[in-house]
């Protein structure tokens, strides 16, 4: 029984050994800080500071910190640099006679230096050293190995502590801020033109829903009118009623015919609609010989030239109609009032309407179905609920340029857009339009950092930091801290 017994404390102690020499030796105290990396031509530096004022080590042992170069990659390339030597008091005596006898120990050959600690003073080493550069070290990382070596030069305590993971920073990127307008808010007034050609009986005005093929036409203007004034969303406020007449029988007859048959739409569109009287206006313009001669230009008319000739030169109106029958023996004058007279027989009518305001989640519905009832302030509100890199955002400021072409604001607004999704040459397209506006500036200089132009980039940014651009402000310091790696 004795005998087992000592056995297993034998046992015991040899496997608790190496733990404690390992508490023992563990080099506590160095701090490694201001690490530091940089290329220049085919050199690279590397270089940090090793503080020391909290590490001890024992009198007769000797710290060996060598920093190794290691390649991220699976390529194993490596260099292992050179050596800093910490010695206790009495290894520190060991070691100068060896120096003084010339007496070789490969555990400190060729360091970077060999240093005692200092009691109760501040201590730090500067670790700078320079290496030819190779392409591996492009993404390499930097460790530093720890050796502890007794007063017998075996070692007895090993570690390797990471310094850093890639010895070169990331890149910085730059975050650039993109102009974007916010549109004023502004009285929704809106105006729609249609034109009704009804069939009136000759020499009549009255409005009959089943002449000829008429009830199409009404079903047309009812429904137009209709959506607008069933709409709770809108206010009719103005009417606009325009009539015109066909050049045969005299002038002063279808001026008057072509009133009468202005002021029968308006009747019955109050009738239908009651739409306040006192929000018509109306106005009728006679003979439309203008009209004609567009559509004569446009045909294929085997007189057209005459035609155009006598509407042209013969200067009273009344006095054309005679020129016109003589042409072709009235068969051209016949075609003109089968097929060119009828479609000038119109009404052209204009209703205007304001569009109440709408919040963001009424917008975004209404976007959906009818646009033109949104002003550009409640279309960049829609567009700026959604993620920038999203495409509902970049759709709404498509669909506001759509709908204002020429509005500088939405131009820039849908540039800005079109870089936030990578379409710098949409974008640019877009602002050469607008190329004289400042607030444009800043995002030309964007796109051309984003393209690599830095010199052209800071140009852009400092003509818009001229203006009180705050967001070129910005960008440039961006441009210029990317600049300094």
């Amino acid at each position: 029984m004795k005998k087992t017994y000592i056995t297993y404390l034998f046992i015991a102690f040899i496997i608790t050994l190496p733990e404690v020499w390992a508490q023992n030796a563990n080099p506590s105290g160095i701090k490694i800080e201001n690490q530091k990396a940089v290329k220049h031509e085919s050199q690279l530096s590397i270089s940090f500071n090793i503080d020391l004022n909290s590490l001890q080590v024992k009198h007769n042992d000797m710290l060996i910190l060598t920093p190794v170069l290691k390649s991220n990659k699976q390529t194993h390339d490596s260099i292992t640099l050179q050596s800093v030597i910490i010695a206790g008091k009495k290894r520190m005596k060991v070691l100068n006679r060896e120096r003084v006898l010339g007496k070789q120990n490969p555990l400190t050959e060729a360091p970077f230096t060999i240093v005692a600690p200092k009691i109760n003073k501040s201590q730090s080493i500067l670790y700078n050293v320079t290496i030819p550069f190779s392409s591996w070290m492009q993404d390499a990382s930097l460790s530093l190995t720890h050796k502890v070596s007794g007063c017998s030069d075996c070692i007895s305590f090993v570690s390797d502590d990471l310094l850093t993971q890639n010895i070169f920073p990331e890149p910085y990127q730059p975050a650039y801020r993109l102009t974007y307008v916010v549109p004023e808010v502004e009285m929704k007034t809106r105006s729609d033109r249609h034109t009704a050609t009804f069939n009136f009986v000759m020499g009549r005005w009255q409005l009959l829903r089943d002449y000829k093929d008429n009830a199409p036409k009404f079903k047309e203007v009812e429904q137009i009118v209709g959506e607008i004034r069933n709409n709770p969303d809108l206010e009719i406020t103005e009417f606009s009623i325009d009539g015109y007449a066909s050049p045969e029988a005299s002038v002063p007859h279808n001026r008057m015919l072509a009133e009468n048959r202005a002021n029968s739409f308006a009747d019955y569109l109050n009738t239908k609609f009651f739409i306040n009287r006192n929000l018509f206006k109306v106005s009728g313009h006679g003979e439309d010989w203008e009209g004609l001669r567009k559509a004569v230009a446009a045909s294929s008319l085997s007189d057209k030239e005459s035609v155009l000739r006598i509407i042209d030169n013969v200067p009273n109106p009344d006095a054309r109609d005679a020129e016109l029958m003589k042409l072709s023996g009235g068969a051209t004058y016949r075609t003109l009032l089968n097929n060119f007279y009828p479609p000038l027989r119109r009404t052209e009518y204009v209703v205007a309407y304001n569009v109440r305001p709408f919040d963001v989640k009424e917008a975004r519905e209404i976007l959906k179905t009818n646009p033109k009832l949104l002003n550009l302030n409640e279309m960049y509100h829609v567009a700026q609920s959604y993620p920038v890199d999203s495409k509902e955002f970049k759709e709404v400021f498509d669909i506001a340029v759509r709908l204002y072409p020429e509005s500088e604001i939405a131009i820039l607004n849908s540039a800005s857009a079109d870089i936030e999704n990578g379409n710098l040459d949409g974008a640019i397209e877009r602002m050469n339009r607008i190329a004289d506006n400042s607030k444009v500036w800043n995002n030309f200089g964007v796109i051309s950092a984003l393209k690599g132009d830095k010199t052209k980039a800071k140009e852009y940014f400092t003509k818009a930091i001229s203006k009180g651009d705050n967001d070129a402000l910005f960008n440039l310091s961006e441009l210029n801290k990317s600049g300094e790696q």
